[in-house]
């Protein structure tokens, strides 16, 4: 009978029947009668069901955006199973008798929050909202499982979650207090135990009463009652238990079937009928080949359900799992085991579980499966070589039995091929217990710890004659040295009988130095780096069993104290804050809210999943779908396009070319792109046209298929070959002060030097997206961009439609993260999405996959700086000349603007009385490159602190020393002739040296590298000064729109968008002080191009100025207008003098402006003011490295910003920290790499790391300065946005300073070059050590390499 059944399964693919799909969406039954095999979860949430709580980030599981929780009843210990997944990868399919709860199904502001939501919202842990959802599901899902955890398991919940604008601190905080301790510190706080001190009630410290150190208080919060839990559903535990679960399933698509096989037999059928299937169980991999490769599977087989291979043995030899057991599974059966069993029988369990602990996040653990990642056979997987070296046995099976064979360097036969025949399947693999002479350890090295793909990873077993030191059996197996996992079987078998001491050391590194080689153009570059850390680890493993064997008593070598450092296991503190900020002064009105840490108007909204982004605006009736066609060639002519194999694909309405644009096909900033390409193409990623179709996946395939030919040219990438092509945009920009000759002949010392700073990806975590609405008449257009220029976008539409801008109304209600990269560059999808909205007469959506967005919006400008500074013996410098090169692109954008303001802060925080700066703007076949965070100020100040610290360390000075000496004084004057009046730069530098402790860290630091040979730390103080107003003078203006209606109620309208920086909060404050009424009667809906028209864009950190001081003039212009009926009334409500106004037919609507005053500097003449004022700041960072593998950790970091008197000073210190996290980023983790013909080569989170929840530092102090109210802005504040991101610009210092001590290791000594960011690669290739002198790097121009440095 069963076989028969077998077989008609087997045969179910020649019928058209679809089995039905059973699930339950937050409690509700879901019946789909045919399901898509390719569509995942997070398609169905939002396309089908309209939840668009759950978010799309990245399709690549890296961000953790989609986050939902599936729940599950197992048969197999009767129980529950809850686990968070992520939703851009989860098959719809492999849903069956599943409950999925997402964001919604937990709570919402109408009917109740969970305390999960709330909390978050809160505790300030909110800002553009878009990570926020995917957060509350991974906590949902921890609490769950585990209603009272500690902060450790918080954190591992987070692995796999990504945020970009609050720097991670008040998320945690705000979880902590789910925590069994409440997150207690223990009294090891600053001031004593942080309960009575930072996470406390409202308070301030004893010695300064008005100092206010909480910014939220626990007390307020929601109790947390595990019992009140949405119950699994009733019906579905039913149908679990009954006949239904165990059946066979059968799923068709357009061109894809599933198979869901009930038994083993079953699959191994289908597996012989079908050999080219794909197992398919987390599809944490197939998802990315289908998604990114564009493959296509045929036949996916799900055996995710078949006992046999979910299966967990405990044998004599070892434990056996079936390969479709989960990573978490595995990793909490091993925990167990070795928590039970004696250590020497669990080395290869515990090398295990330190690869898990860094192996992805979460929710990719949650369900990928062990098999899975065997068969994969990826060369830098994680844990193969850990199976290699422990000689694990793998069961293979197929229809006529089965087989044995040993994980060795013969399983992997190829680059992602192993020995298993195409019929077979993987069906257990048998993970051995170790010997009593056995030690095991495995190590890993990416460029950030967590959630990351590995550069280099090992594991090594040494087996040693009982009682001896001699060696038995070595294995030592490593990826990312080869298209396979690779055994060093030379290396291994010379040191076999050998003792264990300083000899072996030598021959084993001589030999893997020789063994290991790579080519120099080997595919993920780092070549010399990696081929550094097979030695490095090597090291590691051998003082690791020195020291072992020194436990067991044998009389080896004893590793010096100066080396144990070298042999710890990384394991993380739990990160502690402060926050100071003052109070706001007694006896304000409790109405007004100016000064108040008050939380983000849309915080709870946006924790449940009801705030609404661009694209969960619901879908219009008759809506198309639009994909773009880019260019996969830097710099060619269009030869032809051919659209028949993509106009023949399922649901394409039309492709559009430069010829459909109906108005004018040239755009751009300076009017120097197109639309469309034209003939031509100037960078990968050149938009050529578009496909429009009825849905994503459908225009999507269409656009692949386009097939188009180009004629190549010579390319120019990298800013040297722009120099030696001497491609430059004009005009080349130059400030000069002083006499420069006189300076140069004054100074005792003359240095030159260079730095090059990599670019940055703006990385919001919603992508660009547009929607395009086209009216009946009159060419009239409805346009939801999320985007930071509304104005922009719509002259840019209108001239693309050749309509006038009164037709165009663009709607902007919040962004899930800008940072600048939606300033200009939006609009290369708007207009184009316009274009076919107009031509189609239909409502036209698209939003960017991440992957695209990526490659086509550019980012933060790389920059090369090359200097010749001239210093007199004491320190003090008397002369610069700098020349700054970017590499703008393909066209000009903003990239002037940034320059200039690159040129305004080429000297920092530092008089110079001689200096000359000039700026060359480097023409490249790269996307163009746009405004980011800082706007040129970050390149500009990095150049400066590195040749200042060149000073430093040519005299043998302290940095600090030599910072402090050229600091600026009030009422000196700029390169740019600004004088400098309310300078707080001493002050802050004050404040931050005694917060930091910084002589006692900067001694116990200089003890630390004295004892330790393989871990340094390194200590820097660094400031800042920003230059608060836009360059370009007529930007600085904004208007208002209040209306009064005549219940009393406030619609606020203003210039500026609201991306996650709190700007419409302020906003309300602001109108709610002048008009003197509660905040909740103030209500912003949206910015619109209709009410408030011709406005700024919402950057340069100037938005609370200019459109808080329009709002003040609005609202002071209506109480102009109810003053009469006050005076006549002053016992009366508000209500009542609005309602006397109205019927004494008063205005209540008022116009707001304001325009920034005295502005307008001239380059040619160098007078004039460029400046409004200026925002300060210090930061004091701590690091220690590790000089073997180029790892570092962020101990401490102390930031004292002057941020006038702050408006709200949770909003203002969650700018502080969120930008220093993200310079964090630009300057120590994150890296684009382009091949040398131009391709974008990192194009997702798997490739490009921005900071993670483990990266912030582990104790984070913020103080606002206080007393230092600013006369130029609104309510006596200063601009908040961008200043603070060069402060961690210190942790790169500190890096440089920790570098510095390991190179005297080696009698290296004086300046050095250091580029940014300060990767794991390049702080140890810096480090230089008698490893790096056995990997010597291959010369320039003999090989081509896999990456180029922009």
């Amino acid at each position: 009978m069963e076989t028969s059944r077998n077989r008609t399964m087997a045969d179910s693919q020649n019928r058209t029947g679809s089995d039905e799909l059973i699930f339950f969406v937050n409690g509700r039954k879901i019946v789909e009668k045919n399901p898509d095999p390719e569509t995942t979860l997070l398609t169905y949430l939002r396309r089908k069901l309209g939840l668009t709580g759950t978010k799309l980030g990245c399709a690549e599981g890296g961000c953790g955006a989609c986050t939902v929780m599936l729940s599950r009843y197992q048969a197999e210990p009767q129980q529950l199973l809850h686990y968070a997944v992520n939703a851009c990868l989860a098959p719809l399919c492999s849903l069956h008798l599943v409950a999925v709860t997402t964001v919604e199904g937990i709570g919402s502001v109408a009917r109740k929050l969970h305390p999960v939501q709330e909390r978050i919202a809160r505790s300030h842990g909110s800002q553009c909202g878009f990570c926020t959802p995917g957060i509350v599901m991974s906590m949902y899902a921890l609490l769950r499982n585990n209603p009272t955890p500690n902060m450790a398991d918080v954190e591992e919940a987070f692995q796999g979650n990504l945020c970009r604008c609050t720097g991670y601190r008040p998320i945690l905080e705000g979880y902590k207090t789910f925590t069994v301790k409440g997150g207690c510190c223990g009294g090891k706080g600053q001031n004593g135990c942080c309960m009575t001190n930072g996470n406390g009630a409202f308070q301030g410290s004893k010695d300064k009463p008005e100092e206010a150190t909480s910014l939220f208080n626990p007390a307020d919060f929601e109790p947390y009652d595990p019992t009140q839990e949405v119950i699994f559903p009733p019906e579905l535990m039913n149908l679990s238990k009954g006949q239904r679960s165990s059946r066979s399933l059968c799923f068709h698509g357009d061109r894809t079937t599933w198979l869901q096989p009930e038994s083993l037999d079953e699959l191994l059928l289908l597996k012989w009928k079908h050999p080219d299937a794909r197992l398919v169980v987390g599809n944490t991999e197939v998802g990315i080949e289908v998604k990114f490769k564009n493959m296509v599977y045929p036949v996916v087989l799900a055996p995710g359900f078949i006992a046999e291979l979910n299966a967990v043995t405990h044998t004599e030899d070892g434990v056996v799992f079936g390969a479709a057991c989960t990573l978490s599974h595995m990793g909490a059966v091993l925990k167990e085991a070795v928590q039970s069993l004696p250590p020497h029988q669990t080395q290869v369990f515990q090398a295990i579980l330190e690869q898990l602990r860094w192996f992805a996040g979460q929710q990719i653990r949650n369900v990928a499966a062990i098999g899975g990642n065997i068969m994969t056979a990826s060369p830098i997987s994680d844990l193969n070589p850990v199976f290699m070296v422990a000689g694990c046995k793998l069961t293979l099976r197929d229809k006529d039995g089965s087989r044995e064979v040993q994980m060795d360097d013969g399983f992997f036969t190829g680059y992602r091929k192993t020995t298993v025949r195409p019929q077979e399947i993987l069906l257990s693999i048998l993970i051995p217990y170790s010997k009593k002479c056995q030690f095991v350890s495995a190590f890993k090295q990416s460029p950030r710890r967590e959630d990351d793909i590995s550069i280099v990873t090992a594991a090594m077993s040494a087996i040693f004659s009982p009682g001896t030191d001699i060696v038995k059996d070595l294995r030592l197996s490593y990826g990312g040295m080869a298209p396979v996992t690779a055994l060093a079987k030379k290396t291994a078998n010379r040191l076999l009988g050998r003792q264990w001491g300083e000899e072996l050391l030598q021959e084993a590194c001589s030999s893997l130095a020789e063994e290991m080689s790579l080519d120099p153009s080997a595919p993920g570059g780092m070549v010399t780096y990696r081929q550094t850390l097979t030695l490095s680890l090597f090291y590691k493993f051998y003082l690791t069993v020195l020291q072992k064997l020194r436990l067991q008593g044998l009389s080896v070598q004893e590793v010096s104290s100066e080396c144990l450092s070298a042999t710890e296991i990384y394991h993380p503190e739990t990160p502690s804050s402060v926050q100071v900020y003052q109070a706001v002064p007694e006896g304000q009105n409790q109405d007004d809210m100016v000064g108040c840490p008050i939380m983000h108007l849309s915080a709870l909204k946006q924790a449940t999943g009801e705030a609404v982004y661009c694209d969960d605006v619901p879908l219009y009736e008759n809506e198309l779908y639009l994909a773009l066609i880019t260019s996969t060639k830097a710099h060619a002519r269009i030869l032809s396009v051919d659209v028949s194999a993509a106009e023949r694909c399922p649901g394409v309405v039309c492709c559009l070319f430069a010829s459909d644009v109906p108005g004018s096909n040239v755009t751009g900033v300076r009017q120097d792109e197109t639309v469309f390409a034209d003939g031509q193409v100037t960078c990968v990623g050149h938009i050529i046209g578009a496909v429009v179709a009825d849905s994503q996946l459908h225009a999507q395939r269409a656009a692949k298929a386009v097939r188009i030919q180009y004629e190549e040219l010579k390319p120019i990438v990298t800013i040297q070959e722009a120099i030696a092509a001497q491609s430059f945009y004009e005009p080349i920009r130059a400030i000069q002060n002083g006499d420069m000759e006189a300076g140069f002949k004054q100074a005792d010392h003359i240095l030159e030097g260079e730095i090059h700073m990599g670019g940055q990806e703006h990385f919001y975590l919603e992508t660009n997206v547009t929607l395009a609405v086209p009216r009946e008449e009159d060419g009239e257009m409805e346009l939801f961009i999320s985007s930071q220029s509304p104005s922009d976008s719509q002259s840019f539409v209108a001239k693309a439609l050749g309509v006038p801008a009164n037709r165009v109304l663009v709607r902007v209600k919040r962004m899930g993260g800008g940072f600048g990269g939606k300033e200009s560059r939006t609009t290369v999808l708007s207009t184009v999405v316009a274009v076919a909205a107009n031509r189609l007469k239909r409502p036209v959506r698209c939003m960017l996959d991440r992957d695209e967005d990526m490659l086509i919006t550019g980012g933060r400008h790389p920059f090369y700086g090359k200097y010749k500074v001239g210093f007199l013996q004491s320190g003090k410098v008397v002369a610069l000349d700098v020349s700054f090169y970017s590499n703008s692109g393909n066209s000009m954008d903003l990239s002037q603007a940034i320059m200039e303001r690159a040129l305004f802060h080429m000297e920092n925080s530092y008089r110079i009385p001689n200096v000359r700066g000039q700026g060359f703007m480097c023409r490249t076949n790269l996307p163009s490159n746009t405004a980011f965070r800082g706007f040129g100020g970050p390149q500009g100040m990095m150049v400066a602190e590195n040749w200042i610290t060149d000073v430093a360390h040519s005299l043998g000075r302290s940095p600090e020393e030599v910072r402090r000496l050229n600091l600026y004084l009030e009422g000196e004057s700029t390169p740019y002739n600004q004088i400098l009046h309310g300078l707080t730069l001493d002050r802050c530098w004050d404040e931050c040296l005694s917060r930091s402790e910084y002589e006692q860290r900067r001694a116990a630091a200089d003890l630390f590298n004295r004892q330790n040979r393989w871990t340094k730390q390194g200590l820097a103080i660094v400031p800042t000064k920003f230059g608060i107003s836009f360059t370009a003078t007529f930007l600085n203006q904004a208007g208002a729109l209040v209306h009064i209606y005549r219940d009393g109620s406030v619609l606020l309208t203003h210039g500026g968008t609201e991306m996650g920086q709190g700007l419409h909060t302020k906003m309300v404050q602001v109108a709610s002080r002048v008009l003197g009424i509660p905040c909740s009667k103030v209500f912003i809906s949206e910015t619109s191009t209709n009410t408030v028209a011709n406005t700024s864009p919402t950057a340069a950190s100037a938005s609370t100025d200019l459109n808080g001081a329009a709002v003040q003039n609005a609202c002071e212009t209506l109480l102009k207008r109810l003053e009469p009926f006050k005076t006549k009334n002053p016992k009366g409500s508000w209500e009542d003098w609005v309602n006397a106004a109205y019927f004494d037919r008063v205005d209540l609507s008022a116009n707001g402006f304001y325009k920034t005053p005295d502005l307008g500097y001239d380059f040619d003449t160098n007078s004039g003011r460029a400046f409004n004022y200026y925002s300060y700041g210090v930061a004091c960072s701590e690091v220690e490295i590790d000089c073997l593998t180029g790892a570092h950790k962020n101990l401490r970091t102390t930031i004292v910003m002057d941020v006038g008197h702050s408006l709200n000073p949770a909003i203002d210190i969650g700018q502080v920290e969120g930008g220093f996290m993200q310079g964090l980023g630009l300057f120590t983790l994150e890296e684009l790499h382009y091949s040398p013909q131009g391709v974008l080569l990192t194009r997702g989170p798997g490739s490009y790391k921005i900071p993670a929840f483990g990266d912030i530092p582990t104790q984070l102090t913020v103080s606002l300065l206080r007393d230092s109210p600013n006369e130029k802005a609104i309510f006596a504040s200063k601009a908040v946005g961008e200043p603070p991101l060069f402060l961690a610009a210190s942790v790169f210092y500190a890096i440089k300073d920790a570098v510095r001590a390991a190179r005297a290791e080696s009698q290296m000594m004086g300046p050095f070059r250091l580029d940014s960011p300060a990767s794991a690669e390049r702080i140890r290739n810096a480090c230089c050590d008698q490893f790096t002198k056995l990997c010597p790097p291959a010369e320039p121009g003999t090989f081509t390499p896999w990456s180029v440095r922009v």
